[in-house]
Order: structure tokens, then C-alpha cells, then sequence
């Protein structure tokens, strides 16, 4: 029995982990696309600033070049985490199920000791009872 609460300890924390993988991908998107968004507004506003908005133009300001590429990267990096969080979310769904077969093993073994200490009882006292009327 002590086995199967080690195992049932051992699932719960793998989990945890993989609950904490998942939030920790999920964040890391968000402040990516956050400081995405932040460099378009930053880009928008120096486009407008020089007045030019082809960044093939000659006089293209090379502060929104520079921004535009850093964005970019944010979005591969972005989209990459997302293929990250859906393997993390498919670990996560695993690693729980495999909990919950172990819990409902643990829950079953223990109806079945109840069931049967409570059998053990009542054949007591049914030989107690034939004790004391014979």
C-alpha cells in the first residue's frame, strides 16, 4: 500500500510540473506578443515621423528596420512556443490521466479492503452470536 501512495505522490507531481510548463509557455507567448505589439506601435510611429512607409524606400529609418526585425523574430518565437504549449498540453492531459488511473486503482483496492474487513466483522459477530445462544 505504501508503494501505491508513493505512485499516487509521484503522478500529482508530474502534473504539477507539467501544469507549470504549460503557464510557463503560455506567459512566455504573452509577453512576446506584447512586446510585438509594442515595436508595431513603435515602427507605425517612426514611419510617421520620417514620413515614409516602404521600408524598400532609400531614407527608410533604419531604427524601424531594426524593430521590424526584432517583431518578426517575436512572431517565429511566438509561434514556436505555440507548438510548444499544445505538446505540453497533450504531456499535461497524459500525465493526468495516467493520475487518475492510479487514484482509481488506489480507491478500488481500498473498497475492496473495506468490503472485506467488513465481511471479517460481521462473520464475527454472527459466530459470536452462535456462541452466545448456544
Amino acid at each position: 500500500m505504501k508503494s501505491r501512495e508513493t505512485l499516487i505522490r509521484l503522478k500529482r507531481f508530474q502534473v504539477d510540473e507539467k501544469r507549470r510548463k504549460v503557464a510557463q509557455i503560455e506567459i512566455m507567448i504573452a509577453e512576446f506578443e506584447r512586446i510585438a505589439g509594442d515595436l508595431e506601435r513603435e515602427i507605425k510611429s517612426e514611419q510617421d515621423r520620417a514620413g515614409i512607409h516602404d521600408p524598400a524606400h532609400f531614407a527608410y529609418p533604419t531604427y524601424a528596420k531594426a524593430a521590424m526585425q526584432r517583431r518578426e523574430n517575436l512572431q517565429h518565437s511566438a509561434a514556436d512556443l505555440k507548438l510548444q504549449l499544445e505538446d505540453a498540453k497533450g504531456a499535461l492531459a497524459e500525465a493526468f490521466e495516467e493520475m487518475k488511473k492510479v487514484e482509481l486503482l488506489d480507491e478500488r483496492d481500498q473498497m475492496r479492503e473495506r468490503a472485506d474487513e467488513d465481511a471479517r466483522e460481521q462473520s464475527e459477530l454472527e459466530q459470536s452470536e452462535l456462541m452466545r445462544s448456544a
